[in-house]
């Protein structure tokens, strides 16, 4: 009777360890699905908000209870690649009109009035040298951007050596520059390595 009841101590605590085990795969695969994840960047289209090789966190449930606001700096899938992540900023939000002329950024609204966008987050090499494609290209001539509802109009903040809404295209190489709200994955909550550069990232106030 003894060694029954041994027996079952022992298959009670296997049991016990699994379902621990599978109560954790859960709650974390649920965390990342819907609540944060992390990513490491590669390449230095948004230097120096985010440096190649940093580790950044990004926050999923943002999106789930709000929609991008202009300014944040987010993780999506770009138009020509659903396979891969980018990280931009958002610049251009549903139903914006976005001109780019003699480098700077504006929002047309209301009667043809333009608001330069202030963009503290540039630093001296790329501040008021925001291009046509290419983006290194010097090109300083007008471009609209009529951003379509439900999408988005994205930039990085290297902005001579970044890969965006300026430059995305189809399969057929047209001009893809929108990103959809269901391909943008979440908003970078923090920087999260490496230690010496731990810090969180705020999304900018514009003045217009």
């Amino acid at each position: 009777m003894s060694f029954l009841k041994n027996r079952s101590g022992i298959w009670f605590h296997v049991f016990d360890v699994l379902f621990n085990v599978a109560v954790i795969i859960i709650v974390v695969a649920g965390i990342r699905t819907f609540l944060i994840s992390p990513f490491q960047v590669e390449g230095g289209s948004m230097s120096t908000t985010l440096e190649d090789n940093e580790y950044i966190i990004i926050n999923k449930l943002a999106y789930f209870i709000g929609q991008p606001r202009r300014g944040d700096t987010v993780v999506f899938h770009p138009p020509s690649d659903r396979k891969k992540y980018y990280v931009k900023r958002v610049i251009g939000l549903p139903g914006d009109e976005i001109v780019i002329r003699d480098g700077m950024v504006f929002i047309r609204g209301y009667n043809n009035e333009e608001f330069p966008l202030d963009e503290p987050y540039l630093d001296p090499k790329n501040h008021g040298k925001t291009f046509r494609h290419p983006p290194g290209s010097g090109n300083t001539s007008e471009i609209i951007y009529l951003v379509p509802e439900d999408h988005y109009f994205l930039l990085g903040d290297n902005r001579q050596g970044s890969l965006d809404s300026r430059s995305f295209t189809s399969l057929d190489s047209s001009p893809l520059p929108f990103v959809p709200n269901k391909d943008i994955k979440g908003r970078v909550w923090f920087v999260a390595l490496p230690v010496t550069k731990i810090h969180a990232l705020e999304t900018p106030e514009y003045t217009f």
